[in-house]
Formats: structure tokens, sequence, C-alpha cells
């Protein structure tokens, strides 16, 4: 399976203390032993070091996040995240403009999106968004 992991499932596993026992990191370190596809993107990279702080959590985050492939949006990434949040919107929900898109990103690359934010959940029955896990 073709992993994009959301900030809410590395930020359990990348906790100081023992990482916190979830289904979705269990998931995540499954798939990395496997050696299955964990991709990630910018915005995740960003939103881990604005949330830890310390330059060892800074520079483990950072070496850790430069072993995967980063997909980086482009212009049609940002007018399909707009066309999906629209068509949310027309359905009565209310997406982020981040969440929108991180999932146009996995809907481009055909990624299931592995999180715990349960946000993503009605993007995914209205607008095609695979999760990993559900």
């Amino acid at each position: 399976m073709n992993l994009f992991v959301d900030t809410s499932v590395w930020s359990l596993a990348l906790r100081r203390s023992r990482p916190q026992e979830t289904p979705e990191v269990d998931l995540l370190a499954t798939s990395l032993r496997r050696g299955d596809l964990v991709v990630t993107t910018g915005l995740v990279l960003q939103e881990l070091l604005q949330g830890f702080h310390g330059p060892r959590a800074r520079k483990t985050i950072i070496e850790r996040f430069s072993m995967l492939p980063a997909i980086t949006p482009d212009l049609d990434d940002h007018i399909g995240a707009a066309d999906l949040r629209n068509r949310c919107r027309r359905k009565g929900l209310q997406v982020g403009t981040i969440d929108a898109l991180l999932a146009r990103l996995c809907i481009r690359h055909d990624l299931a999106m592995l999180t715990t934010d349960r946000d993503f959940a009605p993007i995914a029955v209205h607008c095609g968004l695979k999760l990993a896990g559900a």
C-alpha cells in the first residue's frame, strides 16, 4: 500500500517519550519495516517542526523526513484543492485549505492517507480520498 502519512500520525509516532500506541502508528511502523512507499510533503514537515521544540527534535525530524520521498504541489494541485473544497462545501462540509491540498495530493498520486484526523473521513466519502486502515 502506498501511504501518505498526515501530521497527526507523525506527531504521535515521533513523541520523545514512548510513541503512543494507536492502530495508525502501528500501521506506519509496519509499512516502514516492509519497505512500503511512505510519502510526505513540505506542509507536513513544516507542521511537525512548528509543533516540536528544541534543536534535537528539529534535527531528528529533518533527518527522518529526508529519507522519505516528498511530493510538491503544483499549480494544478492548488486548483484541484480549491475545486475539492468547493465540492465539499456544496455538500455542507467545511474543509480547511491545507486539508484540501493534502487530500488533493493523495488523490492525484493514488496514495492512501493515514491519519487520526476525523476531518478527512467526510472528504473520503464525497471526493474519492482513500483512507488507510479504513
